[in-house]
């Protein structure tokens, strides 16, 4: 019986030739069935695939013999088996489009000047001891259905509204006090900590591994609230039948932990909606029409 699983992962280090890293990457995938979407840039990759659990172990032990990406961690998550239609594999100035690409400074330790990686066990040591402020490193929607009590959400559609968000000085306050910052497995944390210090914040920390290792070592007994945003044709995930549902329907208030896309094809635009309501999920500029 074929079991389907998912990984989620990524490693900044310096990459000479990030084209032909994508060749054999897409050969590779290929070659083993596994689909998902694969971005690299000089400084890396980044990635969610998915597949039968054979497939998915034989890349991530492919990958792992190559050099720059010996050791990199892979964060496990159960499928369905039609989570990736399709593969992309591509190559782009970021690994993650913050629209900063000048900021980033990688070397073969990962990025540098970043803030101070906090595993789970760690950030729970920190909030115990001091008053931190949680910072969220994802857009609205994705907060709006799962995050940490209390957190900071800025207000980004996406991660290239995070640098004129951050160079507004509504966040200032925040610069001397303690900061964590998280996001779905890590990799946009490490961009946005290291935002976050060009900009003279002092104490700037992320969770390691995101909220994926996070749910892995706490569940839902833990700092978290509600359903992690994923991205594949799952949408949404939770890490023990205890999640609460912390979200609502855009259109009439039900609690929901279900995102869709706006009914026209042409907006990219995301909504929080109920069973009911998934159908019709529309935003200002495209309205549903009913005849």
């Amino acid at each position: 019986m074929a079991i389907p699983k998912i990984l989620l992962f990524y490693r900044f280090t310096p990459l000479a030739d990030p084209e032909a890293v994508r060749l054999w990457q897409r050969e590779l995938c290929d070659s083993l069935g596994v689909t998902g979407r694969l971005i690299l840039s000089k400084d890396g990759i980044n990635g969610t695939v998915g597949g039968e659990l054979k497939a998915v172990k034989a890349y991530a032990r492919r990958t792992r013999e190559f050099g720059p990406f010996a050791g990199m961690d892979f964060k496990w998550s159960e499928g369905r088996g039609n989570d990736f239609p399709r593969l992309s594999v591509r190559v782009r100035d970021e690994l993650v489009s913050f629209g900063a690409p000048g900021e980033l400074a990688v070397d073969t330790g990962g990025v540098v000047g970043g803030g101070t990686h906090l595993s789970p066990e760690q950030l729970h040591e920190l909030v115990a001891e001091r008053k931190v402020t949680f910072f969220d490193g994802r857009n609205r929607i994705e907060a709006a259905i799962g995050r940490f009590a209390d957190a900071v959400v800025p207000d980004v559609d996406n991660t290239r509204e995070f640098v004129a968000e951050l160079d507004s000085g509504k966040y200032d306050y925040l610069k001397s006090e303690p900061i964590v910052t998280y996001c779905t497995g890590g990799v946009r944390c490490e961009v946005l900590s290291s935002l976050l210090v060009n900009r003279g914040f002092e104490q700037v920390y992320q969770l390691d591994g995101g909220i994926a290792r996070y749910g892995e070592a706490f569940g839902d007994s833990g700092l978290w609230k509600g359903s992690l945003y994923v991205f594949d044709e799952r949408r949404a995930m939770t890490f023990s039948e205890k999640a609460e549902t912390i979200g609502s329907c855009a259109l009439c208030g039900t609690p929901s932990s279900m995102v869709e896309n706006c009914h026209d094809l042409s907006c990219r635009r995301l909504f929080v909606v109920c069973d009911e309501h998934a159908a019709v999920a529309a935003c200002a500029e495209h309205p549903l029409v009913v005849h």
